[in-house]
């Protein structure tokens, strides 16, 4: 495993995919980013009179306008906007830029390098951080954190737990009958989901992803669009076989966040301690204020039937994605009710034709809040819910927020944020420089 993770890995530096840009830079001077608007990912306004101040990989101060460190370097936005790096929290880095076909059937090369492709794309988008909800993650992670590809952060839950016949389970029913000599399913071996029926085997699958680095847990709590087998309205995993996830994570200082949909399964998911509800488009308004009580995070996507939805051939799916779609405008309004804490995701899956949407579909959020509303969706407040994995986040510092002190992820927009958020469709040209971990990887200012 260790050689042919070395080998991938080795192919990308000879390719000469490794981000050259950022091997030029030197950490040691300061740089200011000066001529200014900003957005702090928190506060719903756009301030200014103030600078921002970049040493190493940190935003060490925002100091005044005259201000100015003799030996920083002095980066003139040109009266632009600066945000926050942007974050998808409902991303599958391994699965977005293939079809399912390929995703079942081909070399595992093959996906890896072309998630290795679509890591730069990413962030080329802006979106400097992804939470990974399923999927082999984990060398595509390290590989961007050692500058061998370039990329977003990622946060890797590693493989999807599912019961059998649950949303993670991908096999044929051919496959059938499983015994416990028989060997894991292609889809098991690649690291894409794992079956595990009982409190133990869930227990034991829980841990595997904490040893392979997961810096949170995804459970299926439910029936989903993109298989075969389970309806939308079944509810998945007994609370004891979630608990059993859940104490797991916890023992490790991390969460568990759940796939589902519907009302019963949402609420087994947050009786048994699950902090992140994935999807949840059908939720009643019981259910939702059941969820504001305790707190549990809402990563909710705009699945709206329209162009930018996941191609689905199958009538079966195809009428599940309609239902969901069908539920997406009341869950928003639900969640603006009742105050949920909310943050954005795109779920953009087996969908190569689809990545580009991504930015898209942020600004699709503000359909149903104001624009600041939304980025703040997809900058400080997902920038919470990935401080939910606590020491087990794989990096150390507050992300989607420019604050003393934050890691420095930034980009300089052409656009007002705070008028609307279409620029977002346009990444190529209207967002003019992108800064991961204090260092530039896009500079057309």
């Amino acid at each position: 495993m260790i050689g042919g993770m070395a080998a991938v890995v080795g192919m990308f530096a000879g390719f000469g995919l490794a981000p050259t840009e950022l091997r030029a830079q030197s950490a040691g001077r300061p740089k200011l980013l000066t001529n200014l608007r900003y957005f702090d990912g928190v506060t719903l306004s756009m301030q200014e009179g103030r600078n921002i101040l970049i040493s190493g990989n940190r935003i060490v101060g925002l100091p005044g306008l005259d201000d100015i460190p003799e030996d920083a370097e002095v980066i003139d936005c040109g009266g632009k906007s600066v945000i926050p790096g942007l974050i998808d929290a409902h991303w599958h880095s391994t699965l977005v830029a293939v079809s399912q076909l390929a995703a079942m059937t081909q070399d595992v090369g093959f996906i890896h390098l072309m998630a290795g492709r679509e890591a730069g794309a990413t962030l080329q988008r802006g979106f400097t951080t992804v939470r990974d909800v399923g999927g082999p993650a984990f060398g595509l992670q390290m590989a961007i954190d050692r500058g061998v590809v370039a990329g977003p952060r990622i946060f890797p839950s590693g493989a999807m737990i599912s019961q059998t016949s649950g949303h993670g389970d991908f096999r044929l029913r051919s496959e059938l009958p499983r015994f416990p000599d028989t060997p894991p399913s292609n889809i098991e071996r690649q690291g894409v989901a794992l079956i595990a029926d009982g409190a133990d085997m869930v227990l034991r699958a829980t841990r595997e992803q904490l040893m392979k680095g997961a810096s949170q847990i995804k459970i299926m709590a439910g029936g989903g669009v993109s298989s075969l087998y389970d309806p939308l309205d079944t509810t998945q995993y007994t609370e004891r076989e979630m608990r059993a996830a859940v104490e797991a994570a916890e023992d490790w200082g991390t969460y568990v966040c759940a796939h589902v949909y519907t009302p019963g399964g949402i609420r087994r998911a947050v009786a048994a301690g699950v902090k992140s509800i994935e999807h949840g488009q059908l939720a009643d308004e019981e259910t939702v204020q059941i969820m504001a009580g305790e707190g549990v995070w809402w990563s909710l996507q705009p699945f709206l039937a329209d162009e930018d939805s996941n191609p689905k051939s199958d009538p079966i799916q195809q009428a599940k994605q309609l239902e969901v779609a069908e539920g997406t405008v009341r869950a928003f309004e639900l969640a603006k009710t009742h105050d949920v804490p909310l943050a954005f995701g795109t779920d953009i899956l087996f969908n190569p034709a689809g990545t580009s949407s991504q930015g898209r579909q942020l600004a699709k959020f503000a359909r149903f809040m104001s624009p600041l509303e939304a980025l703040n969706k997809a900058t400080g407040a997902a920038g919470q819910l990935l401080a939910l994995s606590g020491a087990r986040a794989p990096y150390d510092g507050a992300l989607g927020v420019i604050a003393e002190g934050a890691l420095a992820d930034l980009l300089v927009v052409d656009a007002d944020p705070s008028a609307g958020l279409d620029w977002l469709d346009d990444p190529q040209g209207r967002i003019n420089l992108i800064m991961k971990d204090g260092r530039i990887v896009k500079d057309e200012l």
